[in-house]
């Protein structure tokens, strides 16, 4: 893997554990309700589609169970309608897909290659 994908691999995974340490311990209605904890994970997502595209073609298609037009679309719907957005998407996002995502990126940081 080359230097650029080993970076941002693991800047996403850095991304990831901010989300996770933001909303440790915290319950939905603490989140919808908070909304510096809801930008502040919001912003993580962003930055998470914002690196998802700078990945080189070829690591994209070598791992090609990363939802990655799911992550860079999510980024694009955040930030062309700021205003209209649907935490309580964004809550069931990161409570039921951002784990998996981050493993992903955490066993692509793990294979052998990446050294």
């Amino acid at each position: 893997m080359n230097n650029k994908n080993i970076i941002l691999t693991s800047k996403i995974i850095a991304y990831t554990n901010k989300i996770t340490g933001y909303l440790e311990g915290a319950e939905k209605s603490a989140f919808l309700a908070d909304t510096k904890l809801a930008e502040a994970c919001v912003f993580n997502l962003l930055q998470i589609g914002e690196l998802a595209n700078q990945f080189d073609n070829n690591f994209q298609k070598t791992h090609e169970s990363i939802p990655w037009q799911k992550v860079r679309g999510l980024r694009n719907r955040l930030v062309h309608d700021y205003e209209g957005v649907n935490l309580e998407l964004v809550w069931d996002i990161i409570k039921n897909d951002l784990d998996i995502l981050r493993q992903q990126f955490e066993n692509i940081k793990n294979e052998s290659d990446y050294l």
